[in-house]
């Protein structure tokens, strides 16, 4: 009888795996073309990523009588105060009081608590802090940066892992507290750098300072970022702020955006450097959210400040933090995830190291030698783990041509007197772009040009004039930006996998048409036409021929694919369950946009007669592909 038993279940056991089986996604993995992309690597810097040469020290500050952070108890270097968070981090009397009863303290009462590398030596060397995420605050978050906190130590910064678990689990509304308190550590640091005897005592330069953080932290930078700036709290001005720190730089690492919204309006941030990384299988955040505050962060002046948005193939939410690694579900994630696509947390982190690495080192030690890698990912070639990536990039003396926000006429661009025109598309039109969740955009619009190439009719075996879009550059405008061969024109450009139908010939009005004055009554012995068949998706990425024209008409070439690699949006299946991803988002390929850099001296290097400082006009030529579309948007002229 036992024995029976026991088949029974092994053979309820199979069943059930083979129904599992059967509702699984088989694995489904975009094919790299990272062996090609990345095979060249132009900086000839050192590694960002790899550690520097200074010795790693290490320390922490906190409150000296937590109850749940025995390390922030009895292990401090520096005692600090606690803070009033109350009138940022609301939470209902319920919820007050279950919290309170676990951490010993409650919204009026937040302790600043981190963890601290330094380097060994008197400096003065540049402050960075990181902050995490929402998470279980039982499962405290504060620790997963150590990968950051070593690197960026031996490389000649101080890093702080700031402790904001106790604004975590079932809050709300609260990211503006995370951000507040990020300055509120600000002010500690100030502390422990203003006299003697103090544990950090003239080792930080706080003239150069970065915020870093990770899906809410990442929101709460953008908020401290404004915060630091303002006045007064935006939700109650009674509560003044003087904050004023030289914040530098922002860092997001996979943020969410929009959860505080001040004055109902998204969090203003400008004059900033700032970078913001994403996975393409986060299963937390599934939307290159950070885009949307990448696509409102404006530059108001000139100056060194840069934007770049990566977007990392096969990466996840967790595998920044080594505390979350690959559960972006918490416990159900093996469950409901595809872990399987994930590449290894450690080469996940290899690349932020690496990113984060160069962003820190342009923006805090003027290392302008590791800028190229934000315009353009190639240059850091086998830097980078054998992944695929995209990259946006824009910066403080970037002037705008076109950026198609500006108003609903899509004949004019975003600076003065700028045209554009086109000729033989088959799509032209303007709207915001769509995210990979349903029902958001990066509130940020593009246009969108479609191409066939191949005309219907008697002569439908001619080579057809290429469909193409041109931007003009008016005179008055170039003379007043000082266009020269040292500037680049950016593009930014996606793939679709739109396929426009056959454009018309044109109806030859000279001849006369024998059967016309018949027309009206064969009409109706005639068949109804056939209904266009529903065009398969394209595979095939769209090159494109770039045309830049001077005043005196002599035009230079290049392949857009000469300035970076042209694919087709890449589909990312993050659930392990069977069509899971097609009913939870309504495309599968996020249309995430590659800004293309181009130096103005090398089409100069392609026709000599070409003079950068007359430049005219800007073409993009649909001739290296019979059909297609492509989504445009932020045409500009940088001069750095």
């Amino acid at each position: 009888m036992r024995s029976f038993r026991l088949s029974r279940r092994a053979v309820l056991a199979t069943a059930l795996l083979a129904g599992l089986a059967a509702c699984a996604q088989p694995l489904t993995i975009a094919p790299s073309d990272a062996a090609a992309v990345l095979a060249r690597r132009s900086i000839t810097a050192a590694n960002p990523g790899h550690p520097g040469p200074h010795t790693v020290r290490f320390l922490y500050y906190g409150s000296g009588k937590d109850r749940r952070r025995p390390e922030y108890r009895d292990s401090i270097t520096y005692r600090t105060a606690p803070v009033d968070a109350s009138p940022f981090a609301r939470t209902e009397p319920s919820n007050a009081r279950a919290r309170k009863k676990y951490w010993g303290y409650d919204n009026t009462a937040f302790p600043l608590n981190a963890r601290v590398w330094y380097p060994e030596g008197n400096g003065p060397f540049p402050l960075v802090l990181v902050v995490h995420g929402n998470h279980n605050m039982r499962e405290f978050s504060d620790p997963g940066y150590r990968w950051l906190g070593e690197l960026l130590a031996s490389r000649g910064f101080v890093l702080a892992s700031i402790d904001e678990n106790f604004l975590n689990g079932n809050l709300r509304g609260e990211n503006d507290a995370r951000g507040w308190m990020l300055l509120k550590h600000l002010e500690v640091f100030r502390a422990l750098n203003d006299s003697a005897g103090k544990p950090l005592f003239g080792k930080l330069d706080l003239s150069r300072i970065a915020l870093m953080g990770h899906s809410r932290g990442g929101e709460a930078v953008a908020i401290a970022g404004a915060f630091n700036r303002l006045p007064h709290y935006p939700d109650d001005a009674t509560i003044r702020f003087n904050f004023n720190f030289a914040i530098k730089s922002l860092v997001a690492i996979a943020p969410v955006d929009g959860q505080y919204r001040p004055a109902e309006q998204p969090t203003p941030v400008s004059d900033y450097s700032y970078l913001v990384i994403h996975g393409s299988h986060d299963g937390d955040v599934s939307s290159f959210m950070g885009l949307t505050q990448y696509n409102r962060f404006r530059f108001t002046r000139p100056g060194p400040e840069f934007k770049s948005a990566i977007w990392m193939h096969r990466a996840n939410h967790g595998q920044w933090n080594t505390e979350w690694n690959n559960k972006d579900n918490g416990s159900y994630s093996v469950r409901a995830l595809q872990l399987d696509a994930l590449v290894s947390g450690e080469e996940q982190r290899r690349f932020g190291r690496v990113v984060i690495g160069g962003f820190l080192e342009a923006t805090l030690h003027g290392r302008d030698e590791y800028r190229p890698l934000f315009r353009d990912h190639r240059t850091a070639g086998d830097w980078l783990p054998p992944e695929m990536y995209i990259t946006r990039y824009a910066d403080a003396n970037t002037r705008w041509l076109a950026t198609f926000d500006e108003d609903v006429d899509v004949t004019t661009g975003t600076a003065p007197g700028v045209r554009i025109t086109a000729d033989s598309v088959s799509t032209w039109k303007e709207a915001d772009a769509p995210a990979r969740s349903r029902a958001s955009t990066f509130r940020s619009n593009n246009a969108t040009f479609g191409w066939n190439n191949t005309a219907i009719g008697k002569d439908s075996t001619l080579t057809r004039w290429p469909a193409r879009v041109t931007v003009t550059v008016p005179d008055s405008l170039r003379r007043a930006w000082s266009v020269s061969s040292s500037a680049s024109l950016l593009l930014t450009i996606g793939s679709t996998d739109q396929k426009p139908g056959p454009r018309k010939v044109p109806r030859d009005t000279a001849r006369r048409d024998s059967t016309a004055r018949d027309s009206t009554r064969t009409a109706s012995r005639r068949p109804a036409p056939p209904r266009p068949k529903k065009s398969a998706k394209d595979t095939v990425a769209p090159d494109l021929t770039v045309e830049l024209e001077d005043a005196s008409g002599h035009i230079a070439r290049m392949p857009l694919s000469t300035f970076g690699p042209v694919r087709m949006p890449f589909e990312s299946y993050i659930y392990r369950r069977r069509n899971r991803d097609k009913t939870q988002f309504p495309t599968l390929a996020e249309p995430v946009m590659q800004t293309y850099t181009m130096p103005l001296a090398r089409f100069r290097d392609a026709n000599t007669a070409f003079d950068p400082a007359t430049l005219h006009a800007i073409r993009l030529v649909f001739d290296r592909k019979r059909v297609g579309a492509i989504t445009l948007d932020d045409v500009g002229i940088s001069s750095r």
